[in-house]
């Protein structure tokens, strides 16, 4: 059996993207935007040994796998096929057809995927999942995101606004829409490198700590918030969000760490947030969510063991509803979806514009990962596969919510420079 007979019988003869493989056989449109290029029979066996989203990655990590063209076009033309199913013994006839003698062969997997140990949501093993991401680079990190350094979704306030804009327009929103003034303190649980911690003592004069789980966010925060002027005001510690301090704060941001948490720690979680607020202090929770929730809560195996080792998402009904029973009164909900996708876009353009000096710093297999995960999550986010949601939480001060009779966060302010 030739390979691009395999890719038909897999995908079916009218996959718009053409295919081109090491045993000379070809498939697809002669004149495709994109064609898929199976380099080696290493290929093949991480293909058909770990098939679907697993043997993709590993494959096109290794190089033995390339993509010729646009990655985010390719997956979206592949996001549209219907990929046939294929029973244990095809899968080991390709096999047997394609490596021929060496059908016990396995490639191992590429060192850039995760392996997990102690216990799911642990303390230690959480400590390991956020290494494996976080930790990577600073620089690279720069690289990838930008000046703000800001690795979420972005709030774009027009189709023409750059990642800069979009990224000071969401941390000002979270600002307006947790109420903030000066003399208020803010716990940012999940921080990053201190985007959040700066705007909001830079813009409000709002005392602000934050907390992340990376030993690198943390240093290369606390260093920014030294050379901004901003010490007085802002701190960044390497702690988890579980020992934060007890004391009450006027209000608390989670932007992108409830992905972390797990579904079964969701309760905790909430309760120990409301815990830290005062009464009639605000919870702004900005997380990736599903679009239901029928859908396992455990990502892909791909996302699991080279993006986000243990990462889990619900759906924003689950949200909302964790927080109504810790005793939040919700009081806005709103889906970004088509602003995450925007923002991968703007991310992947850094990348490519990037490459060379990305490669030379993480390497070329981890800069692979990072292409095709930062490409296959904006179709993510274009095909509803996974949405963004904030969720805004009041912690009642008797009756009484503090809350404007409307919301008085739109517009938000645009940057000074």
């Amino acid at each position: 059996m030739r390979l691009a007979e395999a890719f038909e019988r897999v995908v079916g003869p009218e996959v718009p993207v053409g295919f081109r493989a090491y045993d000379g056989s070809t498939a697809g449109p002669p004149d495709a935007e994109v064609t898929l290029h199976l380099r080696t029979p290493v290929a093949v066996s991480h293909l058909v040994s770990a098939p679907n989203s697993l043997g993709l990655a590993r494959a096109y990590v290794t190089g033995h796998l390339e993509v010729e063209g646009d990655l985010h076009t390719a997956l979206s033309r592949l996001f549209d096929v219907r990929i046939g199913h294929i029973t244990v013994a095809e899968r080991l006839e390709m096999l047997r057809s394609f490596l021929g003698a060496k059908l016990l062969y396995r490639a191992a997997p590429p060192p850039q995927e995760a392996r997990q140990r102690g216990l799911r949501h642990s303390r230690r093993r959480d400590q390991q999942a956020i290494s494996h991401h976080y930790d990577v680079s600073n620089r690279f990190y720069e690289l990838l995101l930008g000046p703000s350094m800001a690795y979420t979704c972005a709030v774009y306030p027009t189709a023409e606004s750059t990642l800069e804009q979009a990224q000071f327009t969401k941390f000002d929103l979270v600002a307006r829409k947790l109420g903030l003034r000066e003399g208020m303190r803010l716990l940012d649980v999940g921080c990053g490198w201190g985007g959040m911690v700066m705007h909001a003592a830079r813009e409000y004069g709002v005392r602000a700590l934050g907390v992340t789980l990376s030993r690198a966010q943390a240093e290369w925060a606390q260093k920014a918030i030294a050379d901004a002027g901003l010490g007085d005001l802002a701190e960044v510690r390497h702690l988890d969000y579980r020992d934060a301090p007890a004391e009450e704060f006027d209000a608390i941001s989670s932007i992108g760490l409830t992905e972390h948490i797990g579904e079964h720690n969701l309760p905790s979680y909430f309760r120990s947030l409301y815990e830290r607020l005062r009464p009639g202090g605000r919870l702004l929770n900005h997380c990736i969510t599903r679009p239901d929730n029928r859908i396992p809560a455990k990502a892909g195996a791909f996302i699991s063991r080279y993006v986000f080792p243990d990462g889990e998402l619900v759906g924003v009904g689950r949200l909302v509803s964790l927080m109504h029973d810790t005793g939040f009164e919700v009081r806005h909900e709103e889906n970004l979806r088509e602003h995450y996708a925007m923002t991968l876009a703007g991310w992947c353009a850094n990348l490519e514009e990037n490459w060379e000096q990305a490669v030379r710093e993480v390497g070329l297999a981890t800069a692979r990962v990072w292409r095709l995960y930062l490409a296959a999550s904006r179709v993510g986010f274009e095909r509803n596969v996974v949405q963004l949601h904030q969720v805004l939480g009041v912690k009642l001060a008797g009756h009484d919510s503090g809350m404007p009779l409307r919301p008085d966060w739109e517009p938000a302010r645009q940057p000074t420079s």
